[in-house]
């Protein structure tokens, strides 16, 4: 959430901030109008409480001298004035409650080199990688309906091959959970696993794995910023109170939740895979065939805490990962910096990764990498003690998909699909497949002959 005291500092520059998101600034306006109230209250109550001690004195020195009546009076003064500074605590509680929860709806202000727009239309495009297919890897090119970028072969979704082939298995999946939900099979589940292992071992130099619970407490949702913003879009248990993660970043950025770290240890850098579920309340007229919108999938998430100077060039690192595990992967992508008014909630920065799938002809996020300044820190209380100077700073939080698995499998069959219903391994996957170098269509053990 955002400082209290910088929106009570500047609020004019504040209120210019968020306008750039295309927030109305009614949550923020409130904000201000109760914390003058509270320091308001806070005055008064304060003033009560000097005159009471000034009170306590005088009827100390009146009891001295034998003056019991004069000193009784003083004290009923002085007992009215303590139940005045008590309805002033009352109220003061009241407002940092309120006050509390309206910042949980504030969104963060954007960074100031992050591009001003209002919708996903706004946003520009970094660079565009079209990777070695029969020659050289060429940056920059536009994909879409190239030719001879992709055969016509390969013009076919996954949710009509791959369900052909076997490897994919959607009716069931419905039959089992429900629209939206997939079932991979054959050596497509084995696909899906390697991606996972990829994810976790090309990152494992650096980033420490964690593997953490994928049910969350209420608290542990808010702390990112997915609660109470998103909580349509989020399942939850109610019996227990108790969150499934729509993403890794959840478990991970509460893993030093109310902790003072040492400034040498930063930055820390995680990483994670666990499966996520999304309601994905929002999708309605929005296209969800095959694995291009679903409720539950797995990925590999990397999570770092940074003080602020370390925050930028951490960013860059981040992104770099997510960038060169699908150039990696061989797949075409592109790089979008994402506009204000497309931001995330919490974010401060967010640069996508979008692969084409050639199939689908259509860009396909497979990930999100995010500064937040110390947006989720202090909604976490993840605090470090700098090395030189006194106190307490909030880190910054930052992360991303390292690995997305439905939409990069899906980019995957459709670009190495082959003539004759086969599909080439990407050579960076092959060890995680026991060396398959190519998906045949899947025979189940029961059909077999």
């Amino acid at each position: 959430m955002l400082e209290i005291h910088k929106i009570r500092s500047h609020p004019d520059k504040v209120a210019a901030a968020l306008a750039r998101r295309g927030d109305d600034g009614l949550a923020l306006g409130e904000v201000i109008k109760l914390d003058s109230e509270r320091l308001q209250r806070i005055h008064d109550r304060d003033a009560a409480r000097q005159k009471i001690n000034e009170l306590s004195r005088q009827v100390r020195k009146l009891r001295q001298s034998n003056r019991v009546a004069e000193a009784e009076s003083i004290q009923l003064e002085s007992r009215q004035l303590g139940q005045v500074e008590q309805l002033h605590n009352h109220r003061i509680a009241e407002l940092d409650e309120a006050i509390h929860d309206l910042l949980l709806h504030v969104p963060n202000t954007p960074a100031p080199d992050c591009p001003t727009g209002q919708t996903e239309a706004d946003n520009p495009v970094l660079r565009t990688h079209r990777a070695a297919r029969g020659g050289t890897s060429r940056e920059n090119q536009s994909l879409a309906c190239e030719e001879p970028a992709f055969r016509e072969y390969q013009r076919v979704p996954h949710w009509e091959f791959a369900v052909e082939m076997g490897i994919l298995d959607l009716e069931r999946a419905a039959k089992i959970s429900g629209a939206m939900f997939a079932m991979f099979r054959g050596a497509g589940a084995v696909l899906a696993r390697a991606l996972v292992s990829f994810g976790l071992d090309r990152n494992s130099d650096l980033y420490e794995e964690v593997l953490p619970p994928s049910l969350v407490r209420r608290d542990t949702m808010v702390r990112t910023g997915h609660l109470p913003k998103f909580v349509d879009d989020a399942y939850e248990i109610a019996r227990d109170d108790l969150w499934p993660i729509p993403t890794g970043e959840v478990p991970l950025t509460s893993l030093c939740e109310d902790e003072i770290l040492a400034e040498e240890d930063l930055p820390m850098r995680f990483m994670a895979a666990t499966p996520c579920y999304r309601r994905e309340a929002g999708s309605a007229g929005r296209d969800t065939r095959g694995l291009l919108r679903v409720h539950e999938f797995q990925k590999v998430e990397i999570l770092a805490y940074a003080t602020a100077e370390q925050a930028a060039p951490l960013h860059d690192e981040l992104l770099e990962r997510a960038e060169g595990a699908v150039r990696d992967l061989g797949l075409d992508y592109r790089i979008i910096d994402i506009c204000t008014g497309d931001l995330g909630n919490s974010s401060a920065r967010t640069f996508d990764v979008e692969v084409y799938a050639p199939g689908a002809d259509r860009w396909l996020e497979c990930s999100s990498v995010s500064w937040f300044g110390d947006y989720q820190a202090r909604r976490a209380n993840i605090r470090y003690r700098p090395s030189q100077g006194r106190g307490t700073h909030f880190v910054h939080t930052l992360n991303g998909s390292a690995v997305a698995v439905p939409r990069l499998w899906a980019a995957i069959v459709e670009t190495y699909r082959q003539p004759g219903n086969e599909i080439a391994v990407p050579e960076v996957l092959r060890p995680y497949m026991g060396g398959l170098k190519v998906i045949s269509v899947n025979v189940p053990p029961s059909s077999a002959t």
